[in-house]
């Protein structure tokens, strides 16, 4: 018989923050200042942005050869902190609000800087919701299974669901034996996130009824691997 879920684990960025424009014009800006061709649009852009990010960066021209990655997430991170544009996903809140009285724990996980990512969520209002935000210790857009497996180890997790907006979003859950639903108005287009496998909704409304259905004793997804003894 399956479990409810015991925690939502949200993706961040693209998932309940809705900044995939404001991300094409501070790449925009950086590319237009090395003479390099601009992403055309937010589908062209959904349609390359990766992680880890460094690939992302490669696909879009940018040359490590003249400027090391490292140099260039700086640039980045600046300019996307100094002016940072967007807003909560329609009905991001709502849902957040609705899974917190349903009594499930929820956490963000996100490849996103901690302090950075912390002050972000704080300016919505809705920390209230969440059990634990958790961001990475630098700049550089890298994996973020591991921070997933650390808080699992130390947690009682027993059932999750992972939402996110990526195909790493996707590859975290296999990895830490989780449920996965993604949502295509965020960093890669339906498409991609067809690929997977998983499960693709209209938009974020689409997670309150897998929570539900799985409440009454349903799976969302089955084929995902089961977490060992260690990983829970």
């Amino acid at each position: 018989m399956a479990q409810r879920y015991s925690h939502i684990i949200w993706d961040w960025n693209g998932t309940l923050f809705d900044d995939a424009a404001w991300c094409v014009e501070v790449n925009n800006r950086m590319l237009a200042a090395r003479g390099l061709r601009p992403i055309a649009g937010i589908e062209e852009y959904r349609n390359v942005f990766a992680f880890p990010v460094i690939n992302y960066y490669r696909q879009i021209g940018l040359d490590f050869k003249k400027e090391p990655f490292e140099a260039l997430a700086h640039e980045y991170n600046a300019a996307y902190y100094a002016g940072v544009a967007g807003g909560l996903h329609a009905g991001a809140e709502a849902v957040l609000e609705a899974v917190y009285n349903e009594g499930v724990a929820q956490v963000i996980l996100s490849a996103s800087e901690k302090n950075n990512l912390i002050s972000q969520v704080s300016q919505f209002g809705i920390a209230k919701y969440f059990d634990k935000i958790l961001g990475v210790s630098d700049i550089y857009g890298k994996s973020k299974v591991e921070l997933a497996l650390d808080y699992i180890a130390a947690n009682h997790v027993d059932r999750a669901l992972l939402v996110g907006d990526t195909d790493h979003d996707y590859e975290t859950a296999l990895a830490i034996g989780a449920d996965c639903v993604l949502i295509p108005n965020g960093h890669q287009s339906r498409a991609r996130l067809l690929a997977c496998g998983a499960p693709v909704l209209e938009d974020i409304r689409g997670v309150l009824n897998c929570i539900r259905t799985a409440m009454s004793n349903q799976t969302v997804r089955t084929d995902l691997p089961k977490r060992e003894g260690g990983e829970q």
